[in-house]
């Protein structure tokens, strides 16, 4: 079989498994938070933590409670970090350096999963289950119910209650992630992943011992990509042959990083009680999707460079028992989402596909975004559109049932501006350092997209990285740590308050004028919308990096 055939045959595969979990998948998310009964587990967690369930939160007492929960996780996971000595199974291994904790509990807290570290050698058995996996569960289910407390912001009308936080949290996790991610991890083991608690020493060929480093990677595998965190076990992420072996669990991976996003398109349908409006967003989602695997795959095989033509082959970086076709998948998987795992070293990456990679995560992560975080982005920009549709035509925007006002709109501007912000001057302060030109492990464009990278991950949650820039430094560790709090905690608060002037409305009659948003003409709009924002934002630092390189 031609590689060409392999890799559409995978694609076509991966879209038909994506299709046949859609509804099923989707309609139960939806029945878990519209469910009024409590598991006993989740009475359970309500009466340790001193939760009313049946309490309702405004959108200042929901963003308080998440603000709340993810700093006090920041706080949870340095003591992890900084104790590692003191805990078991610490596998001999010192605790982590101040900086160094405080930028990995803040990565992992906000479902970035950025690393500065190897975890082989810096992380404890301890340290990697009992801290980090915590948090890839917790942080999906904060991203969760954000997107719902948004959707009962547009369902529910003339009052300001959105649910309750605790119980979105506790059911999220109970009832979607851990049985999702236990038969994730139960089919990785079956795939070869390694699950252990010991490291082990082997015999080589020369015969000298080595100690191949073990641990519980499978569970964590599981749930990393499920949950679009992103964090390897190991410093060579998906690449490395324990976390990701076969071809068939690279399937795999790339099969949970994308069923979750794919399959709230259809909870947000059946949430509104239009499964079209789902269907709407699933079809932005899919074009944007589709163009980005396009091109990346385009410019992966077909070897357009003088160093690919010279070599027959663009696979620097890459692993062999995936080759480019697999390689370009899961790139675009990962960063179209905002998981940020890779197979392959993004920093090797042909000038246009790494530019496309980095595009993904300017787009906002939303096609089709991180679990959560993708659904409350899209409605940002639906808003957006029929803002700009409500121009055109004079008259005054609705969205699904609700009017889009000055307040709204408030709220969406400083949304679309938080992101690029900091990503623009985080990186415009890194360059500015001369110590920064040392840090890059390229001169030139490459050099300045490498950094760039960095902060469009980090504002963006996404947590991937152009693996040539050295960021242990201090002042990497302080910035990308304040890009990745401020990238999802300030998108957040504001969505919460846009939810709730939503939810204080009443819901506005379907009339001849009112603009349909489940149909092409829509789906056509959301699409330009999303490009031209992104294009007159990033063109300018794009043009200093990859697209330079790529023209060189």
């Amino acid at each position: 079989m031609s590689d060409t055939l392999g890799g559409l045959l995978t694609i076509a595969l991966l879209v038909a498994l994506l299709a046949a979990a859609y509804v099923p998948l989707g309609d139960h998310m939806a029945r878990v938070y519209t469910d009024t009964r409590h598991l006993r587990a989740e009475r359970v967690v309500y009466r340790l933590c001193g939760v009313d369930p049946g309490a309702e939160q405004g959108a200042r007492s929901y963003a308080t409670s998440v603000i709340g929960f993810s700093l006090v996780g920041v706080v949870v996971l340095m003591a992890v970090q900084l104790g590692q000595a003191a805990l078991p199974m610490d596998r001999g291994l010192p605790g982590v350096p101040f900086w160094m904790s405080v930028n990995t509990a803040v990565s992992f807290v906000t479902n970035t999963n950025w690393q500065s570290y190897a975890g082989e050698s810096t992380m404890g058995f301890t340290a990697q289950m009992a801290g980090l996996a915590v948090q890839n569960f917790l942080s999906a289910a904060v991203g969760i119910a954000v997107a719902v407390a948004l959707v009962r912001g547009f369902v529910r009308s003339r009052t300001g209650a959105l649910g309750n936080f605790w119980v979105d949290l506790t059911r999220g996790t109970v009832r979607i992630l851990l049985p999702l991610a236990f038969v994730g991890a139960v089919l990785l083991v079956a795939g070869g992943v390694v699950q252990s608690f010991t490291d082990s020493t082997m015999g080589t060929l020369a015969g000298h011992s080595q100690v191949l480093t073990g641990g519980p990677v499978a569970s964590q595998e599981a749930i990393k990509q499920l949950g679009n965190n992103g964090g390897g076990f190991f410093n060579a992420n998906s690449a490395h042959p324990f976390e990701n072996p076969t071809a068939v669990t690279n399937f795999l991976q790339i099969f949970l990083i994308l069923v979750l996003p794919v399959a709230l398109t259809r909870t947000l349908g059946t949430l509104l009680g239009n499964r079209r409006q789902g269907l709407a967003v699933l079809a932005v989602m899919g074009v944007l999707w589709s163009a980005s695997l396009a091109v990346a795959t385009w410019a992966e095989v077909g070897a357009h460079s003088p160093t690919a033509q010279a070599a027959g082959a663009a696979m620097e970086g890459k692993e062999t028992r995936f080759g480019e076709w697999a390689s370009a998948l899961f790139a675009v998987a990962t960063t179209g989402t905002s998981t940020g795992a890779v197979n392959a070293s993004h920093d090797s990456l042909t000038a246009t596909g790494g530019g496309v990679v980095m595009v993904n995560m300017m787009l906002g992560e939303i096609v089709p975004g991180g679990v959560g975080a993708g659904i409350y982005g899209i409605l940002v920009m639906a808003i957006l559109v029929v803002f700009v549709a409500g121009l055109m035509v004079g008259r005054t925007p609705e969205l699904l049932g609700k009017k889009i006002g000055a307040r709204q709109m408030t709220y969406v501007a400083l949304y679309t501006l938080t992101t690029p912000a900091l990503v623009l001057v985080g990186t415009g302060i890194a360059i500015s350092r001369d110590s920064t030109s040392d840090a890059m492990g390229n001169p030139g464009g490459h050099g300045f997209s490498e950094v760039l990278y960095a902060f469009t991950s980090a504002a963006n949650n996404n947590g991937s990285a152009f693996g040539g820039i050295t960021v242990t430094s201090d002042f990497f560790q302080v910035m990308l740590a304040l890009a990745m709090l401020l990238g999802r905690l300030l998108p957040i608060v504001l969505v919460l308050m846009l939810a709730g002037s939503l939810a204080e409305q009443g819901k506005v009659p379907v009339t001849a004028g009112t603009l349909p948003t489940h149909k092409p003409l829509f789906v056509g709009m959301l699409v330009g919308v999303i490009l031209i924002m992104t294009g007159l934002t990033y063109f300018p630092a794009l043009a200093l990096g990859p697209i330079a390189e790529a023209l060189a």
